[in-house]
């Protein structure tokens, strides 16, 4: 039995096509994202381990908010009924967060991609009926995006490649 299922989980790829999408779409990102970090200038290189970290970290945020948004709202309501002076706090932090994502519209479009591919992977997983606890689907798809961006990252420090668009 334990072999079957395996075998199942195996094919779940070529079953939710969307899946592999994502994992396009994260490898296409993490080659953006390396190929942007060899172009900055020398007094800022020091600092791409550090800027590479907070993308990625940022991809795992768009991550948990696409598979965990019931719990995530739950939480949040709960936090804000509990004090207006938290309320406050935490509606000021979203609309600064919002707007210094849309004085920079490139960071923006990224997020939204890779949130778009993390959203139809989940429904291309719901429609074979592959429903795991929200908590593993955050972790499996965790794994899935931080893989492909790592990908994306080697391939472009191994071969000096370039996204599309982006000469060089």
């Amino acid at each position: 039995m334990p072999m079957r299922a395996f075998l199942r989980m195996l094919l779940v790829p070529l079953q939710a096509p969307m899946l592999l999408l994502l994992v396009v779409v994260s490898t296409y990102q993490g080659l953006h994202w390396a190929h942007s970090l060899q172009q900055t200038p020398g007094s800022m290189g020091g600092y791409t381990e550090v800027i590479w970290s907070i993308e990625c970290m940022q991809a795992l945020v768009v991550v948990v908010v696409c598979t965990m948004p019931l719990e995530l709202l739950r939480q949040l309501s709960s936090l804000m009924s509990a004090s207006r002076v938290i309320s406050l706090v935490l509606t000021l932090l979203m609309v600064t967060i919002g707007g210094l994502y849309l004085l920079h519209l490139a960071v923006l479009a990224s997020v939204l991609v890779l949130a778009s591919a993390v959203m139809l992977a989940r429904l291309d997983l719901v429609r074979i009926r592959v429903v795991p606890p929200p908590l593993l689907m955050t972790v499996v798809l965790s794994i899935v995006v931080l893989g492909g961006l790592s990908l994306g990252r080697l391939l472009s420090t191994s071969f000096q490649l370039t996204p599309f668009g982006h000469g060089g």
